[in-house]
């Protein structure tokens, strides 16, 4: 079942004079527990196809359905609460706040997004934090800890309101190899536990290389998509 489905959607933006075609005619589903990565040069369409999708950015022109719903249709207020539901997103600075510990961090979204009551965000985070392996670092703040540990941190803050996918937007870049191989592994993990959509954006091979499903990306058109076994 299709949890992503994708209609001619176009992106333009106007620069002075100069009309910047970010998106073209792009049109694909994305399968409910999928691992995807799309792929390509800087300025292929990555972070935008990824933005219209997370519901930060609209459209020029298309039709976006994200877990049943026309999201292209909602307003302001009701794009956030859709995101608040269903989506989770990692970045590749890891976006910690610096002044909350690990546990405060994971526990941001749970009463600023989802106003989840004290008892069971006490709960959810407990088995977060042991999911990913970060209960002896609970008490620490961000500058504490590694950086493969912010990024389990930031996994773990992306997952606490059980959405229906995450996106993330090189989430490997600031990691070294061993360290990106353990908090891809860690994802997966957290996919085949939870049934949860990861999205990347991304230029790591390594990434690409665990991926399940590649969408290639190619001055805003997708030019191919990859499945693990064969090509479509």
């Amino acid at each position: 079942m299709a949890l992503i489905t994708v209609q001619n959607i176009t992106k333009n933006y106007r620069t002075e004079e100069v009309t910047v075609h970010a998106l073209q005619n792009m049109n694909f589903e994305i399968e409910t527990a999928a691992f995807v990565s799309f792929i390509g040069p800087s300025g292929s369409g990555k972070t935008t196809i990824l933005n219209i999708i997370g519901c930060l950015d609209k459209p020029s022109t298309g039709k976006l359905y994200v877990a049943n719903t026309d999201v292209l249709d909602l307003g302001r207020k009701d794009s956030a609460a859709f995101r608040g539901k269903n989506l989770g997103f990692i970045f590749q600075d890891f976006n910690l706040i610096p002044v909350l510990t690990v546990y405060e961090n994971i526990e941001y979204p749970l009463i600023m997004v989802q106003n989840v009551a004290p008892q069971e965000r006490r709960e959810r985070i407990s088995r977060m934090l042991a999911t990913v392996g970060m209960t002896q670092q609970a008490n620490k703040y961000p500058h504490q800890i590694s950086g493969g540990q912010k990024q389990r941190v930031a996994v773990a803050r992306a997952l606490i309101t059980n959405p229906a996918l995450v996106l993330a937007d090189e989430p490997t870049a600031n990691l070294d190899s061993q360290t990106a191989y353990t908090v891809i592994g860690l994802m997966k993990e957290m996919r085949n536990k939870f049934g949860t959509t990861f999205i990347f954006s991304t230029h790591d091979t390594k990434i690409v290389g665990e991926a399940e499903v590649i969408f290639r990306l190619e001055d805003g058109r997708l030019i191919a998509k990859e499945t693990v076994g064969g090509e479509s």
